[in-house]
């Protein structure tokens, strides 16, 4: 499966690469705004890729036909996983994280970063690469396929920083879920920033600065 992506770069041949994964049912195009917010905070000049899911039938809507990186099954998230779909978008996000090698950046200047469905493919990805990556943003979202972490995350990823913020009041992704998966990861061993923020299931302006000041040190 290859992915369809806007691209955005803040200066001419960067050396950095930030892939910004959407959200259930939005595209590629929900999160270019933030590339001027976080250059404006003095984030290192890089290249912004906003890959767009494929559309499927998404169970939990009815069968409606979306965009979604995988199916949601039911309302409980983990209980009922589509780990095919996961997989596959898996797959896909790495053949764009190998496209970025090939053009020259390497593994520690790629930072994955994703919102709710996004950022459960970014722990799914991040975890399980052979060279860590400069970081990952996992917002609003949980750890997916949390039981088979453990056996499959690759011991080179065990450095990668992670910083994962949520909202508490979210009626999507429970705070509960981020905080579990906050523990897991810290069990595992991997150094994880947290944050909440008096919000649903959204992004605000403070946690777009913690963003930046993440990105700021990861890509420094």
């Amino acid at each position: 499966m290859s992915l369809d992506a806007i691209e955005l770069q803040t200066r001419p041949d960067p050396d950095a690469t930030v892939v910004v994964l959407h959200g259930l049912g939005a595209d590629g195009y929900d999160f270019v705004p933030i590339v001027k917010e976080l250059e404006t905070l003095g984030v290192p000049p890089a290249r912004f890729v906003f890959p767009h899911a494929p559309t499927m039938p998404v169970t939990i809507n009815g069968g409606y036909v979306m965009r979604a990186w995988y199916d949601i099954l039911g309302t409980d998230l983990v209980r009922r996983e589509d780990e095919a779909g996961l997989r596959s978008s898996q797959a896909a996000i790495e053949a764009l994280l190998g496209r970025e090698m090939a053009r020259g950046i390497a593994p520690g200047r790629i930072v994955l970063a994703g919102f709710s469905q996004g950022g459960a493919v970014t722990l799914q990805v991040g975890l399980r690469q052979p060279e860590p990556l400069a970081g990952l943003v996992v917002l609003s979202s949980y750890l997916p396929l949390a039981a088979q972490a453990a056996a499959e995350r690759h011991a080179g990823s065990r450095s990668v920083p992670i910083f994962m913020a949520h909202g508490t009041q979210d009626p999507v992704v429970p705070l509960a879920r981020g905080t579990a998966a906050r523990d897991q990861l810290r069990q595992l061993g991997y150094a994880v920033e947290w944050h909440e923020y008096p919000m649903p299931h959204s992004v605000c302006a403070e946690e777009v600065e913690s963003i930046a000041a993440f990105l700021r040190r990861v890509l420094a």
